[in-house]
């Protein structure tokens, strides 16, 4: 990930607006911001959410709340709680997301 084309700046995530995507089941707010190439988002997503896609966009996720299980094309299954995270590159591997009780994230794409 190269990160050029833009000053530094500081997010107030309560001041940015939500946008709702609804899953499979559930729903995801996401608050957003774009710099330059990179995008910045803070995610809630609700009790019972399961995404409607599989993602094979590269991600470093940080779980600020609850817990996110993400599951691979191959069925491996990994579980993030609070103050872990994962990583993953463009296309490697596809990765679908789903939380029983909801959870809180910190998503860099």
């Amino acid at each position: 990930m190269k990160m050029s084309g833009f000053s530094f700046a500081a997010t107030d995530w309560v001041k940015v607006d939500a946008s709702s995507h609804p899953g499979e089941t559930g729903m995801a707010l996401w608050r957003t911001q774009n710099f330059g190439d990179i995008r910045v988002r803070m995610v809630e997503y609700s009790a019972g959410y399961t995404a409607d896609h599989w993602c094979s966009k590269g991600h470093v996720i940080l779980c600020l709340e609850g817990e996110l299980e993400t599951t691979l094309a191959d069925g491996k299954r990994f579980t993030l709680k609070p103050g872990q995270s994962y990583q993953v590159s463009d296309g490697d591997p596809a990765h679908r997301s789903s939380t029983k009780a909801g959870a809180k994230l910190f998503i860099v794409d």
